[in-house]
């Protein structure tokens, strides 16, 4: 496999960075993790818009526009033989002495990954299960898709390597949160519900995607502050992230849910794969 590495192009084995790259040395770095549908990437617009505004709050003088990463992208697609891919895409603070550092840092280090997946995501349920973990705040004002991921992997530890375990956050005040990596979503009597951003959790670019989609649909959408109990009471729950799409719960907890023959995902599914033919972004919906 090929990543590119600030734009050249290597094989995994031969990758490198500094190990004075403030990134690794204090997690001062940033990522994005979005498809590739047949050679196009989907919602790239708002992943990089999202990415360019941490950036700013990190002290990172750096911003990626579309072009100079379809620039990377397109050649690492080609070098790699895939038109349906996984993109992560890492920037990281740059090179500097070992220290804590005020100034901008204005060279950071841009590494893109790719992996080959099937053109059609897979609609797969998973059991839910709420983390003895709580969910960590914010290192700033919102939470950013940061090198800062202990929290998560330390949740992964928890529930093991069963790929159809989702774990579930609760804040240290008893709120459902999110998922280990993904957003949380419930149904409830025709209104599609979500922990607020207000919680701590990471704003999911699908996260958004689903909430307008669902607008867009005239659903009633809730976002705010709910304990485990609102969640058990729903008619279907699901989660959602940018390579599994959604992702819907056959059961919480001991409590039974419908997973994949929930009508309201199913129904969500498909007007996602037709957003999906079209790569519209977020905003043209």
């Amino acid at each position: 496999m090929y990543i590119s590495v600030n734009g050249h192009i290597v094989h995994k084995e031969q990758a490198r960075i500094s190990p004075f790259d403030h990134g690794f040395l204090y997690g001062l770095g940033l990522f994005e993790t979005f498809r590739v549908y047949d050679g196009h990437p989907f919602l790239l617009d708002d992943h990089l818009r999202r990415l360019n505004d941490g950036l700013i709050s990190i002290n990172i003088d750096f911003h990626l526009t579309r072009q100079d990463l379809l620039d990377q992208l397109n050649p690492l697609l080609k070098e790699n033989g895939f038109k349906n891919a996984r993109i992560r895409l890492n920037v990281s603070a740059g090179n500097a002495d070992v220290g804590l550092q005020a100034a901008p840092y204005t060279e950071p280090n841009i590494l893109l990954f790719a992996s080959e997946l099937p053109a059609v995501p897979t609609l797969n349920e998973k059991q839910g299960t709420v983390l003895a973990l709580t969910r960590n705040t914010p290192e700033g004002k919102m939470r950013l898709k940061s090198h800062h991921f202990l929290n998560n992997v330390l949740a992964k530890h928890e529930i093991g390597s069963n790929p159809n375990i989702e774990g579930i956050f609760l804040t240290s005040e008893g709120y459902v949160a999110e998922g280990i990596t993904s957003n949380l979503f419930w149904m409830k009597n025709d209104t599609l519900y979500s922990p607020s951003a207000g919680t701590g959790i990471l704003n999911g670019i699908t996260r958004q995607f689903i909430i307008d989609l669902a607008y867009s649909q005239g659903w009633i959408v809730k976002e705010g502050f709910y304990h485990i109990g609102d969640v058990k009471q729903a008619d279907e729950v699901f989660m959602t992230n940018s390579i599994q799409e959604i992702i819907p719960l056959s059961s919480l907890e001991e409590r039974p849910l419908p997973g994949l023959k929930g009508l309201k995902v199913n129904e969500l599914t498909k007007l996602y794969g037709q957003y999906r033919k079209r790569l519209w972004s977020r905003l043209e919906l």
